[in-house]
């Protein structure tokens, strides 16, 4: 499946992470800022809609940004403030998800670029404005916290569509936010406010509509203040204690290499004399 994907990549989609939209060009696009990323799903004209293309642009961004050990956070967010991502860009239905051998296909790249977002070794902020909507909202889920505005809205209603979230798309939102929030979300189908996707879990703030973007910046630089390596150990062990499989000994051994780094030494010298750390990453 895997290959028949990247086939389909070289024959039916433009190259690199660009691709038309309604004349303009909807890209994927990276930015930095010291050690924050800022990664852009730019496709405003259409609600900034997860396209093949644009999926295969963010596998691209996020697996360059894992590569990059100067990074300590990237934030992920929606162009022109009117959508984080409103799903599945609907106009391709027709050649994508026109029968069950290319549905899978599309499932698989889509998956794979959700993948990219949660397994990237730092730490992510999903910066929501507007509608965050079925792939959007998975988009958004796989990020490490997710920060929302109060007229935000989030939803996954592919009931209405007669569409089925097949068990491995499943998979990852169901460890993030429990049986209970995807059955509801899911069997209701309904499209709801910040309030709710707090009850559900689906965000850790909601704050005033022209708050959201510096409230996401702020978190970031504290979480760039930080030691790198700590944030990346934490989510990497916190995805795996997800896992049911009981822990080796090499991955428990792996919970107390911290205490040979450059960083630890740097933070509790720093604490002991009241200074500010500043961590190397080493």
């Amino acid at each position: 499946m895997a290959n028949e994907a990247a086939r389909i990549r070289a024959t039916e989609t433009p190259s690199g992470t660009e691709a038309q939209d309604g004349g303009k060009l909807a890209r994927v696009r990276v930015s930095r800022d010291g050690a924050i990323a800022t990664v852009v799903i730019d496709s405003p004209a259409r609600r900034n809609a997860l396209s093949v293309e644009i999926a295969l642009g963010l596998q691209d961004a996020m697996a360059e940004l894992d590569a990059d050990p100067a990074i300590r956070c990237v934030i992920l967010r929606g162009a022109g403030g009117r959508a984080f991502s409103a799903g599945a860009d609907i106009s391709e239905f027709a050649t994508w998800r026109v029968n069950k051998r290319r549905g899978r296909i599309y499932a698989g790249i889509l998956g794979a670029a959700l993948d990219a977002v949660r397994t990237c070794r730092h730490p992510t902020i999903a910066l929501i404005e507007g509608d965050c909507v079925g792939g959007g909202l998975g988009v958004a889920v796989m990020c490490d916290l997710r920060i929302c505005g109060a007229s935000s809205r989030f939803g996954v209603p592919v009931k209405r569509l007669g569409l089925v979230e097949s068990p491995d798309e499943l998979a990852p939102l169901v460890a993030k936010l429990g049986a209970n929030a995807m059955l509801e979300i899911l069997l209701l189908g309904e499209v709801f406010g910040a309030a709710d996707a707090l009850r559900l879990g689906l965000v850790n703030r909601a704050v005033p509509d022209d708050e959201v973007e510096a409230t996401a910046y702020r978190m970031a630089a504290s979480i760039a203040e930080g030691a790198p390596l700590s944030a990346r150990w934490h989510k990497k062990f916190i995805h795996r204690l997800l896992d049911p499989r009981p822990l080796t000994e090499e991955e428990r051994d792996e919970g107390y290499d911290c205490y040979d780094t450059e960083d630890f030494q740097i933070g509790f010298r720093a604490f002991l004399a009241k200074e500010r750390p500043e961590f190397t990453g080493r």
